[in-house]
């Protein structure tokens, strides 16, 4: 999947309004727990790294993207390039913001929070979100071009048989005066509230709440924040 792609382009997209409401949320459900310690999974560029370390907060990333993981130390913040299989440290507080859970296909969901379960100390808390069916069909779905003068992006979305699958081309310009074309694709599966339930419950996390959210400004909630304890 074509994560660092990805990377290389979501500077571009004008997610920033978007990602500072999902952090403000996120931050004040931790707010609410106080944890001292939280891993933060497939933690991006390490934009909420930095909030938690800002309200002193030890915290820890982990991202499958090389790249993302070296715009993160750039910025001195502690992250590293892991599976969360590898993380054999524990936390108070594990999230996972912004579609990570969606990136996952149904078959490797369980394992997936079985190491969340794992990397938590007991009584620790997991919240992440998922996009909601609505956001898939009405928000996700589409097509966007951008035109910069170094660079051209192209993006194609289409949600079918619940899986979203995003086509990404990025033609960049070279010293010689040439353009280099780089294409990949990502896929984003849709996973039922009940589905989540059901497997959370299976591998020990109660689940404490599920949150509505508008990050888009539609009349229906386009996310929910699920907030998990480990029992």
């Amino acid at each position: 999947m074509g994560l660092n792609l990805y990377a290389k382009v979501e500077s571009y997209l004008d997610f920033e309004e978007e990602v500072r409401q999902l952090h403000k949320a996120f931050l004040g459900l931790l707010y609410e727990r106080q944890p001292q310690s939280v891993i933060d999974i497939g933690c991006g560029q390490g934009a909420f790294l930095q909030h938690l370390q800002t309200n002193g907060v030890k915290a820890f990333g982990i991202d499958l993207s090389s790249e993302q993981i070296k715009v993160c130390q750039a910025k001195g913040l502690a992250a590293q390039c892991l599976s969360l299989e590898e993380v054999s440290q524990t936390f108070d507080c594990a999230t996972a913001i912004f579609d990570v859970i969606n990136y996952i296909p149904k078959q490797h969901l369980k394992i997936f929070f079985e190491q969340s379960y794992l990397v938590l100390n007991q009584g620790g808390t997991f919240v992440f979100d998922v996009n909601s069916l609505f956001g898939f069909q009405e928000v996700a779905q589409g097509s966007l071009n951008i035109n910069l003068d170094d660079k051209f992006i192209a993006i194609d979305a289409l949600f079918e048989q619940n899986i979203l699958r995003t086509d990404i081309t990025l033609f960049s310009l070279q010293k010689s005066g040439l353009y280099s074309k780089e294409q990949d694709f990502i896929e984003q599966y849709y996973h039922t509230t009940k589905e989540l339930k059901t497997l959370l419950e299976s591998v020990g996390f109660a689940v404490e709440s599920v949150v509505n959210f508008n990050l888009h400004g539609y009349e229906e909630s386009d996310k929910l924040i699920f907030v998990c304890k480990k029992s």
